[in-house]
């Protein structure tokens, strides 16, 4: 059975989040603006906008108005720190 085709917006969406895993895209970086998005990954600008859209559903990046898209910390997974105790006496 063939896998199931995948939106343009999805797989853009897709490696920007690979990007801000492996660290290409640190926190607090910003993403190249939609027009230049749209000429490095050869899509079009709504493609761009549904990608971004999509980025910030998942909680990975953050836009500001006239100020451009940036990479937002990721939550802190539950469970995994350690809670700070104090010793038995």
């Amino acid at each position: 059975m063939s896998e199931l085709p995948r939106y343009e917006y999805v797989k853009l969406a897709d490696a920007i989040a690979a990007d801000i895993a492996s660290g290409t895209l640190p926190q607090g970086a910003a993403l190249p603006g939609e027009r230049a998005m749209t000429e490095l990954h050869r899509v079009s600008i709504g493609t761009v906008r549904r990608a971004i859209v999509e980025l910030r559903k998942r909680g990975l990046v953050a836009t500001l108005p006239a100020k451009g898209t940036y990479v937002i910390a990721m939550p802190e997974p539950s469970g995994d720190a350690p809670e700070e105790r104090e010793p038995n006496t």
